[in-house]
């Protein structure tokens, strides 16, 4: 078996499994599939972890994790795919960053595990086995990946940032309120 051979067969292999593992996620979040909350359950814990409004927050979350996933998984817009589960994973990571690193106690290990294989995918190219081959890469051109990881980044970026100032807002609220409860608060 040729080199070239083996490295198209590990990118398809890659691809399939951290594809059906994002869109499983996303399903999980947009329809309830898989033992997942649905769009309702998963709105209201979007609100809890501070992204807010919660039903456009679980869209975009499901979106990125299943149809990045879904592309990731058959290898078409490949670059697109890998920016946007990139982009997913960021606010992930930010909701899990407090607990550490290691996944066993609430940390960011596996997000960041699932955005760094998306990122991979995007730079490497998904490989012989895909879409994007069979198309001529039509949607995997070098310019199309560099806007869309901008767009990505700008995205988790300005998602993270919203979701700072909600939680910043939430904890001033809750300050005042324990003020007025022990009664050091102004009248």
């Amino acid at each position: 078996m040729s080199s070239l051979h083996r490295k198209d067969l590990g990118l398809l292999a890659l691809r399939s499994v951290v594809g059906g593992v994002l869109f499983a996620h996303g399903a999980q979040k947009l329809f309830g599939w898989f033992g997942g909350g649905g769009p309702e359950a998963t709105a209201q814990a979007m609100e809890q972890m501070g992204f807010e409004p919660g039903e456009r927050n679980a869209l975009a979350a499901g979106l990125g994790e299943a149809g990045g996933g879904a592309l990731l998984a058959v290898g078409l817009a490949t670059p697109v795919a890998g920016a946007v589960v990139a982009g997913t994973m960021a606010g992930a990571i930010a909701v899990h960053y407090p607990a550490g690193f290691f996944a066993h106690g609430g940390g960011y290990e596996y997000p960041a595990l699932l955005g760094a294989c998306g990122l991979a995918l995007a730079v490497s190219g998904p490989g012989a086995y895909s879409l994007d081959a069979a198309s001529g890469h039509s949607l995997g051109r070098p310019w199309i990946g560099v806007l869309a990881f901008a767009a990505s980044a700008l995205g988790a970026v300005a998602v993270v940032s919203r979701r700072q100032d909600a939680m910043r807002r939430r904890e001033a609220r809750a300050a005042d309120e324990a003020a007025g409860e022990n009664g050091t608060g102004l009248s």
